[in-house]
């Protein structure tokens, strides 16, 4: 029992590294998010076709390869042309694509609620002189972040699981921790085990936070 509860407590190491370039990323997707969902909704077909391309091309590979792409390919092509550019620290790139990845979900997450806002709110507001801007910054995004924050917590759940793959670039989080002590004792399944718990112990606490706070906004709803 003694090395499972090592293989825990090592795993344990890696949790404010995955915390910290999670919050640090949901921050960026959402704000990058909210850029995409907005240029999605604008009138202008350039804004929409670029939004729509990124949104393909993130969800449309896995975010490993773009972890690979940004830690040792960006830097290559770079240094091609001379620039002699190289990380200084591997957690930079690895917060840049977890933020770039949440933003393509989160730009759809953002759109939903938007739309999900009653177009009467938007009518109301310009009838009474505000511009198409000041009615979406006063009246129609915060209604809509009541909306997604549900769907906004599950993508944070999401983004602390896939943290995972950022061992491969070099940022020891959770996995990576317990894939070095694997690799120094030989302890397998105690490793992963731990490294499992670890992942438990910061999602599952979340998951039920977010379901209590669905099931409060669901009594809401039936209540009016």
């Amino acid at each position: 029992m003694d090395v499972y509860i090592k293989g825990f407590l090592i795993a344990c190491q890696g949790i404010p590294t995955t915390v910290w370039v999670s919050l640090i990323a949901i921050v960026i997707g959402a704000a990058f998010g909210l850029l995409l969902a907005l240029c999605s909704q604008t009138k202008s077909k350039i804004l929409q076709v670029l939004a729509k391309i990124y949104v393909d091309v993130v969800r449309g590979t896995p975010m490993l390869v773009q972890a690979l792409i940004m830690a040792y390919g960006v830097p290559w092509l770079l240094q091609s042309w001379g620039t002699g550019f190289k990380w200084a620290n591997l957690v930079i790139p690895a917060i840049i694509v977890c933020g770039c990845n949440s933003a393509a979900y989160m730009s759809e997450i953002i759109r939903s609620g938007i739309q999900a806002v009653d177009k009467g709110q938007m009518e109301a507001a310009r009838s009474l002189g505000m511009s198409h801007g000041m009615a979406m910054k006063l009246i129609i995004i915060p209604q809509a972040i009541r909306v997604i924050l549900p769907a906004f917590a599950n993508e944070f759940v999401t983004l602390i699981k896939e943290t995972s793959v950022l061992g491969y670039v070099g940022v020891i989080e959770i996995l990576r921790r317990g894939q070095l002590w694997n690799a120094s004792s030989f302890e397998t399944f105690p490793a992963y085990i731990g490294v499992a718990l670890a992942y438990m112990i910061l999602t599952i606490p979340l998951s039920k936070i977010i379901n209590g706070y669905e099931r409060k906004m669901a009594r809401r709803e039936s209540a009016r």
